[in-house]
């Protein structure tokens, strides 16, 4: 992030999403790369790049092959390879995404580094050191087929998509082989098993493994010979059927088999057969004729038998529907007097709210009553007591004027006690909130009022209690706006860090130079908080030795847009909750 002013002079914090387009570009295919996607429309809402498939690695950092060695600070802790999606502990070490997750996965995790305690919610992404990585020069990673290019590391995918070295697979989907990208012409004109090819029979085009069992199976022009070793020594398997009708060899059935006869023969020897027990086949043909009028006969009576009972029957049903129509209507007026009874309870119950509710304005009245009769009590034995005290003379009323002097006296310490008592409860809560770890969480209330106000020009800001380095460290503050200031007014929450006027200003360095880390926290079950990071301008003034109560104030005029805060899960109860970080690791104590 680097610094500039607005128009009214206050510092503005420039993201550094702003400086640089998105580095990393998601990979649609393992044959096609397509160009780096574009950042959120917000460019003070950090978003997570997509991981492209196939350029980054599945767990750990990269291990391509650099150009030049890399730096110690561009490797993770942990796995010791170049950073992956960097992120940054409190501790001030960084780690691949992967890396952190593994570590952030076991009970009671901390830094492999220096054995500080790790927490999820103090991790950030470095962007800072994710786009100084993918600047770095590194071999193509088709080195070993024989490229010599060279690029940055965020140039890999554009590269890849026309690298002729870079191995890629068949666009045959069927063929698992992969092969360098300048080969696959040739591949798929002599050397895919999948490539297209032709029946020579047939002229049907298909896939070469499929061709075998095309031609064995399916092929209807392929030769084949007769079963039955015929004349035929060859023919179309289209024709194979048609010639079993008409082939001499043939073994067929005498067609008068389903009347009783058991020839079988070659279809040569059929014709005989049939001229030869003309009178036989005629004989079985009358005695089925027999057997079948004998069958429809029998048929014929059962169905006249069924036919007599058929009337019954119908007098049966008739019966049951005019039972099934008076049970609906018994059904029916069953149903009608539930629901009367239903109302009659309603009003029932109603009746007994309103006989309780009467009974407990009784039992007030009684209370009242009650109270009443012991004021009055105390009233008749105060007024006896006065008449006694008339009756004594003068010395009554120098009594009431001592006592009234008393009760003044008394009034004013109250008042005195009452406004100590008040300064006394404004610096505890003071104190009670305030943070010595250089983290503020500031919880805002009655967002909706205080927006509207805003809105309004009522109140354009707020500002936080204070939080503090330490207990002899930095005192600062937020400031935050509601309705927006400057380029974001009316269409973000503006956010801004403030360094204070402090007791200990004379022993801390100046300029303050601590990374200042801003949040608008998530209250959802995702916990996608909102933040950014900054580094101080050591030449602004926003940042130099209080001389006043309170420096100007240095932050992002654009830090979130109204629409993604107000539609989002981080607003609650009409809460919404600011944490600030400023980094302590390398602070010198005083």
């Amino acid at each position: 992030m680097s610094s500039g002013r607005s128009a009214n002079g206050r510092e503005v914090q420039i993201p550094l999403q702003q400086v640089a387009p998105s580095l990393v570009a998601p990979l649609s295919s393992s044959l096609a790369i397509t160009p780096p996607s574009h950042r959120s429309a917000n460019p003070w809402i950090p978003c997570e790049q997509t991981a492209p498939a196939g350029f980054q690695p599945l767990h750990g950092g990269f291990r391509d092959h650099f150009v030049e060695k890399p730096e110690a600070k561009y490797c993770c802790e942990a796995c010791r390879r170049v950073l992956c999606e960097p992120r940054q502990t409190e501790c001030g070490h960084r780690f691949c995404q992967s890396c952190i997750s593994d570590i952030l996965s076991h009970p009671n995790p901390v830094c492999p580094a220096d054995m500080e305690p790790l927490f999820k919610d103090k991790i950030f992404r470095d962007v800072c050191c994710h786009r100084e990585i993918m600047a770095l020069k590194v071999y193509c990673r088709s080195k070993a087929n024989g490229c010599q290019e060279q690029m940055s590391l965020q140039q890999i995918p554009d590269h890849l998509n026309v690298c002729p070295f870079f191995e890629v697979p068949c666009p045959l989907g069927k063929c698992k082989e992969r092969v360098m990208r300048k080969e696959i012409p040739e591949h798929l004109a002599w050397k895919c098993k999948h490539r297209e090819s032709t029946c020579e029979f047939c002229g049907t085009k298909m896939p070469l493994t499929d061709l075998p069992k095309h031609k064995e199976t399916v092929c209807p022009s392929f030769p084949v010979s007769c079963p039955n070793h015929c004349s035929f020594s060859s023919l179309p398997r289209s024709e194979l059927t048609s010639h079993q009708h008409d082939c001499p060899k043939a073994q067929v059935s005498c067609l008068f088999h389903r009347y009783g006869c058991t020839f079988k023969g070659l279809n040569q020897d059929m014709r005989q057969h049939d001229s030869t027990f003309v009178a036989e086949h005629l004989r079985m043909m009358v005695k089925g004729n027999c057997l079948l009028e004998n069958k429809v006969e029998n048929v014929k009576e059962e169905l006249m038998e069924r036919c007599k009972v058929l009337p019954a029957l119908s007098s049966r049903l008739s019966e049951l529907e005019n039972q099934n129509e008076e049970l609906r209507e018994k059904n029916r007026q069953t149903e009608q007097k539930l629901a009367n009874m239903q109302k009659l309870m309603s009003s029932h119950s109603e009746k007994l709210l309103e006989l309780e509710l009467e009974l407990r304005s009784l039992r007030v009245l009684r209370e009242e009553v009650e109270t009443l009769r012991g004021t009055v009590e105390n009233v008749r034995t105060r007024l006896t007591a006065l008449e006694q005290g008339g009756r004594s003379g003068s010395g009554s009323s120098h009594t009431l004027a001592s006592l009234e002097t008393q009760l003044s006296r008394h009034d004013d310490m109250l008042s005195v006690h009452e406004i100590r008592l008040a300064d006394m409860d404004l610096r505890f809560q003071v104190l009670e909130t305030a943070s010595y770890n250089g983290t503020l969480i500031w919880k805002i209330r009655d967002y909706k009022r205080r927006k509207q106000e805003a809105v309004a020009g009522k109140t354009l800001s707020l500002y936080s209690q204070p939080f503090y380095t330490g207990y002899f460290g930095y005192k600062m503050c937020a400031r935050v706006y509601l309705n927006g200031d400057g380029m974001g007014k009316g269409t973000h929450l503006s956010l801004f860090f403030v360094v204070m006027k402090g007791e200990y200003d004379a022993l801390l360095p100046w300029p303050f130079k601590q990374k200042v880390t801003l949040m608008l926290m998530d209250q959802g079950p995702s916990r996608k908080h909102l933040g950014d990071a900054f580094k101080p301008d050591p030449h602004s003034s926003s940042f130099r030795r209080p001389t006043a109560e309170m420096n100007i104030a240095s932050g992002c005029p654009l830090f979130v847009a109204q629409s993604v805060l107000e539609t989002g899960s981080y607003i609650k109860d009409d809460t919404i909750f600011i944490k600030v970080t400023v980094d302590t690791s390398d602070l010198p104590d005083p």
